[in-house]
């Protein structure tokens, strides 16, 4: 029989801690096993090998694994593909892999294989005691007299929950097949699988991490959580002035009735504490830092190359398209701007933690700022570092067709500036004449491209920048009235939407086509590829006014009906369009011979070797404007360095 596709589910075992590691630091385990392998051929039957027990992959199957030509599908299949890679001694390519994962998250759909059976309405939906069996055979168990000091369950030591294990093995290729059948309707375009491919060689081939930084930071970390703690006993005679309830007790006592120790509350209250109270107060600060947490992951997933494999999540953001961190999360890392970072950075990795206090005023400051700089070239190469400038505000700008913005991008203007300008009718430039305007110009920028208001400039920080509250309605009107092509973009993609949910007709609205299929609205973007709101229907919003909701991901990963608005799904568009000039730059750095290896927003990494290729040659790929953007102004700026960190 030819073998055109397999569809494929693993059950596996490691001691390594899959959460924590990953899956690429979890297959390169010494105990690393693959229990079950499950699978059908051409969308056949579903087999399923028990190799714990001694049966075998047939030679078909293997071959089958082996060939580029054939294409193997599973749920998550960065998952099954590392694993057999490990199985098999050898490495197998993303190229023939596919994701139903990722498809789910394509059209809206969530990451979980359960959840996304039951959003389906799939008759094949996995069994919730699955968990526990994975719990039981999969992951180290704990020794107890009861169970003989075994630190693993075996087949042989539960039979019945052992069938169980491969009828739940089985299950999921079920599911998984059942799931690609009901998404065959929309079907995810060949270029959107060569980003994903794209992604799983970046994945793949990791970054290196600076072991010797990382293994410092965490010793000072705990030397100095515990001289901070001790000193706020001494302070507050408290079994735990960690403990907010306690502290908060504490403080009352001193005549501080503070509501919460959360991180600006403690900050408002130190402008005008004073002595113990301000020094436990200051302590507090220190010993909630949490971003040091980030040298626990790296430890935990840096390999034995010392490279952490496994950072990105393609379609993490499934409303968008837009990349996600997992593991050490890089999206979201702390900002630095220590005057001499390399001072700082050979400190900790000299272990002269003495000096690093005497220098600085916040030592735990200082480790969360070195955090970026963990991650390095590997040796005889650098780091390129490229970033898209102001991405969104040039696509909206685009979109809408506001063309003072696009002259103003084109000639490489100060957007802050430029915005302000046209705000208050007034030159502005920066440190320059009516160069306090600037920062209006900023905030309003940040705040009110996607129909933000009053609101949104006060969570961008407007009061805490110094604005009065009484200016900011007056920002926002000036800010739309010197934007009205934007403003009209956005009750037009209010009025659209609407509008193809009520009639199920196509919209055309700019360059972007609206569409109702199969209860699915469905917003294609200028590079074809499509935003997905399951199951939309007319509702009514909290002012009274009729909108529109779908079903999706909501906060706590909750699948729920959201509400949305035209500004909403402008942000939506305009965020999902970056993310695909970003994917497309992307793919012509990797066709130009470059090894990106990690890519943060709308910035890139590239580990290149010293004396070969420049920051412009690198800029200039980034600048090239896709055959679906004409007339959109893309810049990028970059430089190289010898760590991470931010320019």
């Amino acid at each position: 029989m030819v073998i055109d596709s397999l569809n494929i589910d693993i059950e596996t075992f490691s001691s390594v801690d899959l959460s924590k590691a990953g899956v690429y630091k979890y297959a390169q385990s010494e105990d690393f096993e693959v229990l079950l392998f499950a699978y059908a051929v051409n969308h056949g039957p579903v087999e399923v090998v028990d190799l714990a027990q001694g049966e075998l992959l047939s030679k078909e199957v293997i071959s089958a694994l082996q060939d580029d030509r054939v294409k193997k599908w599973a749920f998550n299949a960065n998952f099954e593909r590392v694993c057999l890679s490990s199985y098999l001694g050898q490495s197998l390519s993303p190229e023939s892999w596919y994701c139903t994962m990722v498809w789910s998250a394509y059209l809206g759909l969530p990451l979980s294989l359960e959840k996304a059976a039951q959003v389906l309405g799939s008759n094949e939906q996995k069994k919730i005691e699955g968990k526990s069996l994975i719990r039981y055979f999969s992951v180290p168990c704990k020794p107890t007299q009861l169970n003989g000091q075994r630190t693993r369950n075996l087949p042989s030591h539960d039979r019945i929950k052992w069938r169980g294990f491969k009828e739940y093995n089985k299950q999921d290729v079920e599911t998984e097949i059942a799931i690609q059948n009901r998404l065959s309707h929309f079907p995810m375009p060949d270029f959107e699988w060569s980003h994903y491919h794209l992604d799983q060689f970046i994945n793949d081939y990791g970054i290196e991490v600076d072991p010797i930084l990382v293994n410092q930071a965490i010793k000072f970390d705990k030397q100095l959580r515990e001289e901070n703690m001790k000193r706020s006993i001494q302070l507050t005679e408290l079994e735990n002035p960690n403990s907010p309830t306690q502290l908060k007790e504490w403080l009352n006592h001193q005549g501080l009735p503070i509501k919460s120790l959360a991180k600006k509350e403690v900050e408002r209250e130190l402008v005008d504490a004073t002595g113990f109270v301000k020094e436990v107060l200051e302590l507090r600060q220190e010993l909630s830092k949490s971003s040091v947490r980030k040298y626990h992951a790296m430890e935990n997933v840096r390999g034995e190359d010392q490279r952490a494999r496994g950072l990105l999540q393609f379609y993490g953001a499934n409303r968008t398209g837009r990349y996600s961190g997992r593991l050490i999360q890089v999206q979201n890392l702390r900002r630095n701007n220590l005057t001499n970072l390399e001072l700082a950075r050979d400190l900790v990795r000299e272990g002269n933690f003495q000096e690093l206090e005497l220098v600085y005023d916040s030592p735990s400051d200082v480790l969360s700022q070195l955090i970026r700089t963990a991650f390095i070239p590997k040796k005889e190469h650098r780091f390129i570092i490229s970033d898209f400038s102001a991405i969104e505000a040039r696509v909206l700008a685009w979109l809408a067709g506001e063309s003072w913005r696009l002259k103003a991008f084109e000639a490489g203007a100060d957007i802050y500036c430029q915005s302000a300008s046209q705000m208050f009718h007034v030159p502005v430039e920066k440190n320059g004449v009516n160069g306090h305007l600037r920062q209006k110009g900023k905030i309003s920028e940040l705040a009110c491209g996607y129909q933000g208001s009053v609101g949104a400039l006060k969570a961008m920080g407007a009061i805490e920048m110094g604005l009065e509250e009484a200016e900011l309605k007056g920002i926002v009107d000036s800010w739309r009235f010197a934007n009205p092509h934007i403003v009209q973009f956005w009750w037009d993609m209010d009025e659209a939407v609407k509008q193809v949910v009520k009639s199920r007709e196509t919209i055309y609205l700019k360059s972007l086509i609206l569409t109702y299929e199969k209860g699915m609205l469905f917003i294609e973007l200028p590079s074809g590829r499509r935003l997905a709101y399951p199951k939309p229907k007319m509702g009514q919003n909290r002012f009274g006014a009729e909108s529109v909701t779908y079903e999706g991901i909501a906060l706590g990963k909750k699948w729920e009906r959201i509400e949305s608005y035209g500004g909403k799904f402008v942000e939506n568009v305009v965020q999902a369009i970056a993310r695909d000039i970003l994917a497309e730059t992307m793919q012509r750095l990797a066709a130009a011979g470059y090894h990106i290896v990690m890519h943060v927003h709308d910035e890139v990494v590239l580990e290149v070797p010293i004396g070969e290729s420049s920051i412009e040659e690198v800029n200039e790929i980034m600048r090239e404007q896709p055959k679906w953007a004409d007339g959109l102004p893309l810049d990028a700026d970059g430089f190289e360095c010898l760590f991470y960190q931010k320019d």
